[in-house]
């Protein structure tokens, strides 16, 4: 399974959060968000189920930015996976 994600682009004021799209496959499966500071995060998937702290931190979900490309780290995807597999 191929794990991608991107920056969604939605209207927000200075302080809002920052969304992602989290897609498998090429397939849309959950939204990623963090405050603006990095300090709260959390993750609502698709079908509903909603998780604030999925693994650790903000810097422990996210890896790269700014020059380097935007990506899941390990600790995430094996979270993800996990979440997927209990809903098959």
């Amino acid at each position: 399974m191929n794990f991608s994600v991107e920056y969604a682009n939605f209207p927000r004021q200075s302080f809002d959060e920052y969304w992602y799209r989290i897609s498998a496959d090429g397939r849309l499966i959950a939204h990623y968000w963090h405050d603006y500071r990095g300090e709260e995060h959390g993750i609502e998937f698709v079908n509903g189920e909603k998780q604030e702290w999925p693994v650790g931190r903000m810097v422990d979900f996210l890896e790269g930015g700014g020059p380097q490309p935007l990506v899941l780290s390990n600790r995430a995807v094996s979270y993800i996976k996990g979440k997927l597999n209990a809903s098959a």
